[in-house]
């Protein structure tokens, strides 16, 4: 029989596998002090799609953590000098500072929100953040795909704050 063989095991993982789970555990556990070394050190990998990977999902756990307290801006500010030359790192970072933003009420604009990626877009619908009425209405309204519209009218709906209508306590449908 030719063709492909489903029951044979490959003889061993991928190189850039191990790379990739060695360097998932080693900035999972590193000293705050040593993060951009480490960061640096893993983008100099040669096989940069899984060094973006890895870094990735770095930065997104780091900076959930973070997210609303006060390390996070000197934090960000490290991480932007390690992953300058990293488009996708860099949009990746300016989100999460733009979700740090609507998290704290500081002020944003409506194209912050519409011009964002749909991963921000996501993110700012299902993230467990305070996130602002408005950024929400904006979302519900104007969000790039149905699932962020839902999911931000969803969020909207949860708090109580939808519409004028629905505030108001206005019925839809009547029995006579």
């Amino acid at each position: 029989m030719t063709g492909l063989h489903t029951d044979e095991q490959p003889d061993e993982e991928p190189a850039e596998h191990r790379r990739f789970a060695c360097y998932l555990q080693a900035l999972e556990t590193v000293a705050e002090a040593d993060e951009a070394d480490l960061v640096a050190a893993v983008l100099r990998d040669q096989d940069t799609t899984m060094a973006d990977s890895a870094v990735g999902r770095h930065l997104d756990r780091r900076a959930v953590d973070l997210l609303t307290g006060p390390a996070f801006t000197a934090w960000a500010r490290a991480m932007t000098g390690v992953i300058a030359d990293r488009d996708f790192l860099t949009l990746r970072l300016r989100e999460w500072t733009l979700l740090r933003t609507i998290a704290l009420g500081k002020p944003w604009t409506a194209e912050d929100l519409t011009s964002a990626s749909d991963w921000f877009q996501r993110m700012a619908t299902t993230l467990q953040i305070a996130a602002s009425p408005e950024a929400l209405r904006l979302l519900a309204e104007r969000g790039r795909t149905r699932r962020v519209r839902n999911g931000a009218s969803r969020q909207l709906q949860h708090r109580g704050q939808f519409s004028a209508h629905a505030a108001s306590g206005c019925r839809t449908h009547r029995r006579g």
